[in-house]
């Protein structure tokens, strides 16, 4: 029983890692890109690990590890490819309404000429 339990979660865990990379490929810009790429791989990659570790229970205590290091890593690494993109004055999408960070910086602009 324990085997099919892991192997659906290796299996929903494949599902997201695969929507990730199709994600990246049919978004329009690189913001969108890094967004969905970050949020659906790292949950791929979550359940992958808890599928592991059903299979594994010696493991648990390892693949726990790795499941802090990949929550902690991924979105902030995609917030720093994200705000490099945009100071790189990296294009969005002509579909994207508002860009905040653009009117952030351009009301900080404003008060320090002041």
């Amino acid at each position: 029983m324990s085997e099919l339990i892991g192997s659906l979660f290796v299996l929903a865990g494949s599902v997201f890692l695969f929507s990730a990379g199709l994600g990246v490929l049919r978004m329009p810009d690189s913001y969108n890109r890094i967004q969905t790429g970050t949020k659906a791989s790292t949950l791929g990659t979550i359940l992958v690990l808890v599928g592991l570790a059903v299979y594994h229970p010696g493991w648990v205590w390892k693949l726990l590890m790795l499941i802090y290091f990949v929550l902690t890593t991924n979105p902030v690494s995609s917030h720093a490819l994200a705000r490099a993109a945009h100071s790189m004055g990296i294009r969005v999408s002509s579909s994207m309404v508002t860009d905040r960070l653009q009117e952030s910086e351009a009301g900080n602009n404003e008060e320090g000429a002041r």
